[in-house]
């Protein structure tokens, strides 16, 4: 091999090993021996997608108009139809033609748009721990990741706080609630005093909002948009993984301020043609008859987490439940601590067949925790709370 192909690439290099890799190993190889896993690793939504949604893909690709390059925007009848959404559920007013942008899940805006405008060095502001793109995206957009603590959204707002008054302001912020890994939920409170802030200093904000609707105990998640003046510094990404099964059809949105808008529209116009148009026009049929579907969606996550939290709990393992994701973030029980997240995890992996995300993937605020995916039904969740209480009571 040639040393040009020998060396290590660019901005490959600039990205950490991953650390779920290791437990995904220990999955497959458990697997392959015959071993029954319980698998509460990768948020990976487990249900089907509605039904009314699937016949409208098999219409919409027998016709083969469909089947040609679609528009990188996104076909303008499913730009109205999100646009439609946001002023029912939030009063917030859009232009689909230039407050909104078809994209290929919600992690293809986050990327691209990093892309378009963030810049050498500049600094973006995030909790830590985060969903891994919240970090590496701005790296290998060239940008610094600055990560804050979040022990609490107060924290957050304070850390922010301090940032601005050093010697390096954040172009943008990065914030996504529901947050995953650590399920923590916001009010319109702190996205006002957030919208304050960063309208202040000139910063853009981002807030990734893929667990919009699955939310819990009466609690309904805000949007960002709906702060007065949010649209001027400001976008929201939202995505139909989770709120319709829909994770692998790769259907996200952005939407909010125009030139960030517009600023994601130019990248895309040289990176893609859009999404497959048959999807697109399914994905109008999610957001205009699915809501009901949605809810159930909601409820099942609901009646899972409550599952998890009491078979933890029978255990001997207290984790507070979470009021919205599709997650349960759990502190490390006090007497492994000191092992650290990817030992727990290769632990529970190895000593009750039950695969979770160790804490330190998230960042190294994570350490100490592990996230457990609502991706099992209650049955499954259940065998899994068994066998950890009984791997529990050996120790």
């Amino acid at each position: 091999m040639s040393p040009a192909v020998q060396d290590e690439f660019y901005r490959i290099g600039k990205l950490p090993p991953y650390v779920f890799a290791v437990i995904n190993e220990m999955r497959a190889k458990a697997r392959a021996a015959g071993l029954d896993v319980v698998d509460l690793g990768m948020g990976n939504p487990d249900g089907a997608t509605p039904r009314a949604v699937v016949d409208k893909l098999l219409e919409a690709a027998q016709n083969p108009r469909n089947h040609r390059y679609s528009m990188s925007r996104g076909i303008p009848k499913l730009r109205q139809e999100i646009v439609r959404r946001y002023k029912k559920n939030y009063g917030v007013d859009l232009d689909p033609e230039s407050e909104a942008i078809v994209t290929i899940g919600a992690k293809d805006a986050l990327a691209h748009l990093l892309f378009a405008v963030i810049g050498p060095d500049d600094v973006v502001a995030s909790p830590n721990p985060a969903y891994p793109i919240h970090q590496y995206g701005v790296i290998m957009a060239e940008g610094h990741a600055c990560t804050l603590p979040m022990p609490d959204p107060a924290c957050f707002l304070q850390s922010l706080e301090n940032l601005y008054r050093g010697p390096r302001k954040p172009k943008m912020i990065l914030v996504s609630f529901p947050h995953n890994p650590t399920t923590t939920c916001v009010d319109l409170d702190f996205f006002r005093e957030l919208v304050a802030m960063a309208s202040k200093h000139g910063t853009i904000i981002v807030h990734d909002f893929a667990y919009a609707d699955i939310c819990f105990d009466g609690y309904r998640a805000p949007s960002l948009l709906q702060v007065e003046g949010a649209k001027e510094i400001g976008v929201e990404i939202y995505s139909l993984s989770k709120s319709f099964n829909m994770a692998g059809w790769r259907v996200g949105f952005c939407v909010g301020n125009r030139r960030l808008i517009a600023a994601l529209a130019r990248i895309k116009s040289y990176l893609d043609y859009g999404i497959f148009q048959p999807i697109q026009i399914a994905a109008i049929i999610a957001l205009r008859e699915c809501e009901d579907e949605t809810r159930q969606i909601c409820a099942a996550y609901q009646r899972r987490r409550d599952v998890l939290i009491k078979g933890l709990d029978r255990a001997g393992w207290h984790v507070e439940p979470p009021r919205g994701s599709m997650f349960v973030w759990a502190p490390i029980p006090e007497q492994f601590r000191a092992m650290g997240s990817l030992e727990f995890a290769k632990l529970l992996m190895e000593k009750a067949l039950v695969a979770v995300s160790p804490g330190i993937g998230f960042g190294p605020l994570g350490e100490g925790h592990v996230r457990f995916g609502l991706v099992e039904n209650e049955h499954r969740l259940r065998q899994a709370t068994r066998s950890i209480q009984n791997f529990l009571k050996q120790q």
